[in-house]
C-alpha cells in the first residue's frame, strides 16, 4: 500500500489541525481548540482520526509549574516523505521532505541543464541514491513538487522559461515528470515555491502576508496572503516584471543583469549561484547597478505597498545577502514619501530571507505537503 493510499487527502478541519500543529508542536493536545472555531469535542475527534492514521504522534509531556506534565502532539514525521525539483538556469536542486516539512536530504546538479530528457534522468538516479541512503521507500513517498523560472502559458499550464531553459520551455512536463518518477506532480514556477518555502520555514513563522521577491537570472515573486500561497487565476500571479516597459527591462532588478555589467567591469562571474557564493560589495559595477536598479524596485515596493498592504516583503531567490540588505538599506518606501498632516500609514517591513538554504529548492519539496496536509 502506498503512502497516497494509507493517507489521503486531509480534509479542511484535518488541514487546520495539521497546521496548528505544524507551527506550534509540541502543543498540549488541550490548547489546539483555542486556535481554532471548533468545539473541543470536534478537536478531540479530529485529533483521534490523525493520530490513527499515524499523520499525529504523542510528544514530549510539557512541564508545568503544578501538576502533572501536560501531554502533547506532534507530526509524525516519517509518516509520509516528498520530493522537490527546482530547475534554474545554472543549476538543479532536488530535495526529499519529511512531515514536518525538514529537508532531510538534498541533491544539486550544477551547469546548465539544457537537455530535458537527460536532466530527468540525471534527477531520477540521484532520487534513488536518496531514499537508499535514508532508508525511505518509493511507497513512502506522496508527490513531486517542481518548479522553475518563467511563467505559464496555455490552459495547461506550459512554462515560458528563460532562454538557457529553451528545452524546458512550451511542452507539457506534468505527464514527463510522472511516468520519469512515478509519482503526482504539482507545478509551480520556483518564485511561487519561494514564496510557499519562505512561508513554511521563514518570515511565515510570524508573518502571514507577504509578498515574495524572487532575484534570479530573471525576477519575478510569489504572494502569500493570510498564510496561503495566492497564484491567481493563470498561475502568474507575482510575475512583478510585468510593470515594466519593454525599455525598462534591462534596469529591472534581475541578476543576469548585475554580471553583465560585473564582466563589462573587468570581474570574471560565469553564473548566478557564483554571483551569490563570492559576491563583494566593493566590486566596481555593483554600485552603478544599484542607481539603475533601485529606482525600478521602488516602484515596485510601492506598487504592493498600495495593493496588497503585505506585512513584508521578502528578499530572496538567489540573492547574496550581502546584497540584498544594501538593496534594502537604499529602499524608498512609501511611508517615508510626505503624507496629510505629516501622518503616513503603516508600512511593509522589509526583510532578508529567513528560509535557511534556497527557499525555492524548499518550497518545491513541501509543495505536496502544503496542498495535501497544511493550510
Amino acid at each position: 500500500m502506498t503512502a497516497l493510499e494509507k493517507s489521503p487527502l486531509a480534509s479542511e478541519n484535518e488541514r487546520l489541525i495539521l497546521d496548528i500543529v505544524r507551527r506550534h508542536e509540541p502543543i498540549p493536545r488541550a490548547a489546539i481548540t483555542a486556535h481554532t472555531n471548533l468545539t473541543q469535542q470536534s478537536v478531540h475527534r479530529l485529533v483521534e482520526a490523525l493520530t490513527a492514521r499515524g499523520l499525529l504522534c504523542a510528544g514530549s509531556p510539557l512541564k508545568r509549574a503544578r501538576g502533572q506534565p501536560s501531554p502533547t502532539i506532534e507530526l509524525a514525521r516519517q509518516s509520509v516523505h516528498s520530493v522537490g525539483i527546482s530547475v534554474n538556469t545554472d543549476a538543479m536542486t532536488l530535495s526529499v521532505a519529511d512531515f514536518g516539512c525538514d529537508i532531510v536530504d538534498q541533491e544539486t546538479v550544477r551547469g546548465v541543464p539544457s537537455d530535458r530528457r537527460m536532466a530527468l534522468t540525471v534527477l531520477a538516479e540521484k532520487l534513488d541514491l536518496i531514499l537508499a541512503r535514508r532508508g525511505i521507500s518509493h511507497e513512502n513517498l506522496i508527490g513531486l513538487g517542481f518548479g522553475m523560472s518563467g511563467f505559464f502559458v496555455g490552459d495547461v499550464r506550459l512554462f515560458n522559461a528563460p532562454e538557457p531553459l529553451r528545452d524546458w520551455s512550451l511542452v507539457d512536463l506534468q505527464p514527463e515528470l510522472e511516468r520519469a518518477f512515478a509519482l503526482p506532480v504539482w507545478l509551480e514556477n520556483n518564485a511561487t515555491t519561494g514564496a510557499i518555502g519562505e512561508s513554511l520555514r521563514g518570515v511565515g513563522r510570524w508573518c502571514q502576508t507577504f509578498a515574495y521577491l524572487s532575484f534570479n537570472y530573471g525576477f519575478g515573486g510569489g504572494l502569500v496572503l493570510e498564510g496561503r500561497p495566492y497564484l491567481g487565476f493563470h498561475g502568474n500571479a507575482g510575475e512583478f516584471s510585468v510593470i515594466y516597459d519593454p525599455d525598462e527591462a534591462p534596469r529591472r532588478p534581475a541578476l543576469q543583469y548585475l554580471i553583465r555589467m560585473l564582466q563589462d567591469n573587468g570581474i570574471g562571474m560565469g553564473s548566478i549561484e557564483e554571483l551569490k557564493q563570492d559576491f563583494d560589495p566593493r566590486w566596481p559595477g555593483v554600485e552603478n547597478w544599484l542607481s539603475e536598479t533601485m529606482p525600478m524596485l521602488d516602484r515596485l515596493i510601492a506598487t504592493l505597498t498600495g495593493v496588497i498592504d503585505p506585512q513584508a516583503i521578502v528578499f530572496g531567490g538567489q540573492l547574496p545577502p550581502k546584497l540584498g540588505q544594501m538593496m534594502i538599506e537604499r529602499a524608498r518606501v512609501p511611508s517615508q514619501r510626505p503624507h496629510r498632516y505629516g501622518i503616513a500609514p503603516s508600512g511593509p517591513r522589509l526583510v532578508l530571507s529567513e528560509a535557511e538554504g534556497d527557499a525555492s529548492a524548499i518550497g518545491a519539496a513541501l509543495l505536496p505537503l502544503k496542498f495535501r496536509y497544511f493550510v
